[in-house]
């Protein structure tokens, strides 16, 4: 079997997805399970569970991801990490180091983690 290098640029579009994407979006491209941490939540998932966080379509715009580090430690698992900016719905700005991991099924890369650390906005100048 030959190593299979991860495309980055489709990686960040997959990526970019799951912050713009809706519920469908989330089936298509999660896996069956998915290990998820977030300052309130650390847990499995299911891939329906997970579609369901993704009820507003339009809940961040302005994405802003400034990659920070990618490797593959399998051919069919890749990480990546990255700070994301991005402005909630209600205006407030966001920004997060982030980490999502993906394992390549016959289908396509699918998001088998994602971790996010908030951090403070930058002030509004």
């Amino acid at each position: 079997m030959t190593a299979m290098m991860a495309n980055k640029s489709e990686l960040l579009e997959l990526e970019k997805g799951f912050w713009t994407g809706d519920a469908a979006y989330f089936k298509a491209n999660a896996d069956t399970e998915c290990l998820v941490a977030f300052p309130n939540m650390a847990q499995t998932m299911s891939n329906a569970d997970l579609a369901e966080t993704a009820t507003d379509p339009n809940r961040w715009r302005n994405l802003d991801i400034d990659l920070k580090g990618i490797i593959e430690p399998g051919s069919d698992i890749v990480m990546l990490t990255y700070e994301a900016h991005a402005t909630r719905e209600n205006g407030e700005p966001y920004a997060a180091l982030v980490s999502t991991g993906y394992v390549h099924r016959v289908n396509g890369w699918k998001m088998m983690f994602h971790a996010q650390t908030p951090l403070e906005p930058a002030a509004k100048s």
